[in-house]
């Protein structure tokens, strides 16, 4: 059984008209109509709204769901054979929805209309603005086209000036470098016929310099100054053995002038404090090698005419390195005496090293006026001579105690003999203020 058509109320007016004319001509039927509408009454607070059923209409609640299918509920229908009556109470729904809708469109008439009003002017204003914002990117194209190439001629120059200006630094001081090398090419050509005649001093100073500018400014790279590099660390070296012959020359002789001009040397090529510290290394070295020797039993159980492979103490325990009982005074004296040498050359190492203090704490730099004590001890640093005996004593208590654990005749002998050994440790200790 076929459903029958759903019908819909005319509208006012004709279907080509407008919305905004559909909503004035139900404004103006009201008023100039030959059979105007019914006046529908506004629902006031009290009057329970129409529409609130459709929630708890069986029918009408099927509409409200957001899973609605229009063929299930029509194949429902016909099913249960009430599709006329279904049809009739939805046609009546749509009735009271269409005046329902109509009832709230004419409440609030002036307010659609005004809203309306601001939409116009709204789109009014967009239009004003959007017309602005293309005049904008119009003028921003055309200034971006104006100064597009001004824009990448300036990079260009600027990058180029940034060259030409490294360039002309790289110049300047390629020939800086250049003119300190013939200086010093100078001087040591003068020093080949008579090396009395080269200023360590100037010559130090040219050195320290030519090297500080290539390294500081990046020459290295370039021909001329990598072979003038090359030259310059062959003088270096010349420089550094005839300075450092003064300087061990002064040492020697304890004479103040030679140790200040040697000092004064090393620290116009800027290796002053890796110099002394060098000498320092040098002067534990031979100190600790000297303690070693004095107590190198093998060494005085040659000396003594023993076997020095093994025999027997004075208390008959067999011991390497121990002499024999027949040559026990013999070896006693040996012992002594390469104690006595030993100590000997600490006390002049520790001269050497005490004279060395005095005078880099006396030196000043002509120019700088820097002390060159501050330029080799730092804050917190020992002082040359607490490193030296420091080194001394460390040395000195190893090989006793190899010594007494190797042979109990050592340790007889200096137990023995401790008075002696006390004055000889104290010899150089005496050097030490207090």
């Amino acid at each position: 059984m076929a459903s029958p058509a759903i019908q819909r109320s005319p509208l006012p007016s004709s279907s080509t008209a407008s919305p905004l004319q559909s909503l004035s001509t139900f404004k103006d039927r009201d008023l100039s109509s030959s059979s105007p509408l019914p006046q529908l009454p506004l629902p006031s607070p009290l009057t329970p709204n129409p529409l609130s059923s459709f929630s708890s209409d069986p029918i009408f609640s099927l509409f409200l769901s957001p899973n609605f299918d229009c063929v299930r509920f029509s194949s429902h229908a016909l099913s249960t054979g009430s599709s006329a009556s279904t049809a009739e109470k939805i046609q009546d729904g749509i009735r009271l929805l269409e005046k329902e809708l109509r009832s709230e469109v004419l409440s609030r008439h002036d307010d659609l209309f005004s809203q309306l009003s601001s939409l116009r002017d709204a789109e009014s204003a967009l239009a004003i603005v959007r017309l602005a914002v293309s005049t904008l990117q119009t003028s921003v194209r055309g200034v971006r086209s104006d100064i597009a190439d001004p824009n990448r001629q300036i990079r260009s120059k600027t990058a180029q000036l940034l060259n030409i200006h490294k360039t002309s630094e790289l110049l300047q001081y390629t020939i800086r470098v250049l003119r300190l090398s013939k200086k010093l090419r100078d001087l040591m050509t003068v020093a080949e016929s008579d090396p009395k005649k080269l200023d360590l001093l100037k010559a130090a100073q040219l050195h320290c310099e030519i090297l500080g500018l290539a390294s500081d400014n990046g020459l290295s790279g370039i021909d001329v100054i990598d072979d003038e590099l090359r030259w310059v660390s062959d003088a270096g070296a010349k420089l550094r053995s005839e300075g450092m012959k003064i300087l061990e020359r002064g040492l020697e002789g304890l004479n103040q002038a030679e140790v200040g001009s040697g000092l004064q040397v090393f620290y116009n090529l800027g290796e002053l404090r890796t110099t002394v510290d060098g000498l320092i290394s040098k002067y534990k070295s031979v100190g600790v090698k000297s303690v070693s020797a004095a107590l190198d039993m093998k060494a005085i159980s040659t000396s003594s005419g023993g076997s020095g492979g093994g025999g027997f103490g004075p208390g008959g325990v067999q011991r390497s390195g121990t002499p024999q009982i027949g040559s026990s005074v013999k070896a006693k004296d040996v012992l002594w005496q390469r104690m006595n040498s030993s100590m000997d050359q600490l006390h002049s190492i520790v001269v050497v090293v005490w004279h060395l203090q005095r005078v880099l704490s006396k030196k000043r730099d002509p120019f700088t006026h820097v002390l060159l004590f501050d330029e080799v001890i730092r804050d917190g640093d020992p002082m040359l001579t607490d490193r030296v005996w420091e080194a001394f004593v460390r040395s000195f208590a190893s090989q006793m105690k190899s010594a007494f654990t190797a042979s109990s005749f050592v340790k007889e002998i200096f137990t023995m003999g401790y008075p002696k050994l006390y004055s000889l440790i104290e010899n150089p200790k005496t050097l030490f203020p207090d």
